[in-house]
């Protein structure tokens, strides 16, 4: 069985929707930031850049969002193998969702890493614009590749919950996502939502009885979200 060190709405979020919607067994560890057992000894030998989330599998730990889906994807037959038509197109958006849309929300998040205090609000206005456009590409590439950009599958959870981090943060910022701009992605935002594992995983981490078609603020009951 794989153990899932996770926080509630953290990256680890996308990996047990996704372990959920295809019934992997596994168990949760929580990694508690609040008192920053992400930095801890024994965290960091699992992942040494102290991020969130890792998974434990018999053949090793494995670390970054990206990584795991695809090990996942390979190991469970979650997406299209080395030999299929589908897979290059697979490959880009998994990449393009880890290595640029990703990274570039976490800029929006955490600001203070990127920008000096008195450039926020322009770093804001520049990243919310390329985020804009980076949802944009994949709304048209959910719609012209549905089957891979499906709820519960690593590429429609991996996107959904993108969504969510960009309705919601930064906390005291202007909202700038509006989902009715991307059709499709509210599709899968809907289709996500009314997954049984959604229901289950949203008690579970507080996030909400519509985490993506209306999210709020995560009230967890275990562990914290920063």
């Amino acid at each position: 069985m794989y153990t899932l060190h996770y926080a509630p709405d953290n990256a680890s979020l996308i990996i047990r929707l996704v372990l959920d919607g295809a019934g992997i067994p596994y168990r949760t560890a929580l990694v508690d930031r609040a008192r920053r057992q992400q930095d801890s000894p024994p965290y960091r030998a699992l992942n040494p850049t102290g991020l969130i989330p890792t998974l434990e599998t018999p053949q090793g730990p494995i670390s970054e969002t990206g990584a795991v889906l695809l090990w996942l994807a390979d190991t469970h037959h979650l997406g299209p193998g080395p030999a299929e038509a589908d897979r290059p197109v697979f490959l880009k958006w998994l990449f393009f969702l880890s290595n640029t849309a990703h990274a570039e929300l976490r800029q929006i998040f955490y600001p203070h890493q990127y920008a000096p205090a008195d450039g926020h609000r322009a770093h804001l206005e520049i990243m919310s614009t390329r985020m804009q456009r980076h949802f944009g590409l994949l709304d048209t590439a959910a719609l012209q590749h549905p089957k891979l950009f499906a709820a519960g599958r690593p590429l429609g959870v991996y996107t959904i919950v993108l969504t969510r981090w960009a309705a919601l943060y930064p906390v005291h910022g202007p909202r700038w996502l509006d989902m009715a701009d991307f059709p499709a992605l509210e599709a899968l935002a809907r289709a996500q939502e009314a997954r049984v594992e959604t229901r289950v995983i949203a008690r579970a981490e507080g996030l909400g009885p519509h985490p993506f078609t209306h999210p709020e603020q995560p009230n967890p009951p275990e562990g914290s979200v920063l």
